[in-house]
Order: structure tokens, then sequence, then C-alpha cells
């Protein structure tokens, strides 16, 4: 049995949820997040919540169970506060700078790296070395965080890289003479 899937999905004052079909919608304040639903999970939406059990006890269904239940909160959770994720870069000359649609890294290479920002999430610049990524689809939020994190993973020997806020970075110890 799964502990997460059993507990309801509370729907939150000024979020509604229908299904059409085979799409879960929900709608909120910040915006509307649609779920594709499965054949092997059945949803149904009831005052206050939506509950999530699976079809029958095969076990691919009780497999799905837990995570479309996780995936639907996720919706929920999206469309009331928003998703976010915080990269911090260290080194000497690296820097960030958001102008519009485009993220404009210096990461040390002969050329500055420009990534475009995808519709539905916003990157902001407080400073040099932070860059704030938000958005409203979880799944959305930390596949452009980890792009950016891809064009200079952190390294373990001075720490220079581009990294999660709240990462642990293991250090290593230089070459002995």
């Amino acid at each position: 049995m799964s502990r997460i899937g059993k507990r309801p999905v509370t729907i939150p004052a000024g979020v509604t949820a229908s299904t059409e079909g085979q799409v879960l919608s929900v709608k909120g304040p910040k915006g509307t997040l649609t779920l594709q639903m499965l054949d092997e999970v059945t949803y149904a939406i009831e005052d206050g919540g939506i509950s999530v059990q699976p079809a029958n006890n095969s076990k691919r269904s009780r497999s799905f169970w837990g995570m479309q239940r996780t995936m639907v909160q996720n919706l929920v959770t999206g469309v009331t506060e928003g998703f976010s994720k915080t990269l911090e870069i260290t080194g000497v000359g690296y820097r960030a700078n958001a102008q519009g649609k485009t993220l404009k890294l210096q990461l040390g290479y002969s050329h500055d790296v420009n990534i475009p920002v995808p519709e539905g999430i916003e990157v902001k610049t407080p400073d040099t070395t932070t860059v704030e990524i938000s958005g409203i689809d979880r799944q959305k939020v930390g596949q452009v965080a980890a792009e950016i994190r891809r064009w200079r993973k952190p390294e373990p020997y001075k720490g220079k890289g581009i990294k999660y806020r709240g990462e642990y970075i293991f250090r290593k110890e230089g070459k002995k003479k």
C-alpha cells in the first residue's frame, strides 16, 4: 500500500479541478496546468480534494499510484504558490545577467553563453552570481535549472561552477609533493 497515495490531495480555496476525457486540469490564481491521466490509476474529484486510487491490484497499478498522487499535488501547488530554484555561480569572472527572455552567462569560455528562457518560466538575477528560476510547472523549472547548471558543473578542487543553493560540493585535496 502506498502511504502517499492513500491521502487525498486537498484543493485550497480559489482552485478548481476538472476532468475532460483523459486529462485532469487544475486552474488557480497563477494559471492552469494539465495532467494526462493514466489508465492504471483512477482519479476522483470529491468535495475539497482529489483522491487517487489504483484501478486494480496489479503491480503496475500500485507502482503508479503514489507517483500520480504526487504529480496531482504538484499541479495544485504550482497553480497556488509556484516553484522556484536558485543557482549560485562561483568562480573568478563567472557571472550571469538576465536580459528579457535570454539569460547571458559568462563562464570562462571564449564566448558568452546565451540561454533562451522557455515560455512559462521566469529567470531573475538579483546579483551577478545568483540566478533565480521560477514558474508554475515543477518539471520545467527543474529542467531549465539543470540545463543552466550543465554548462559548468561545480568541480571538486576549487568549487568553481554553477551549483544549486544548499548543494554540498565534496571537496578534494590537490596533489602533494
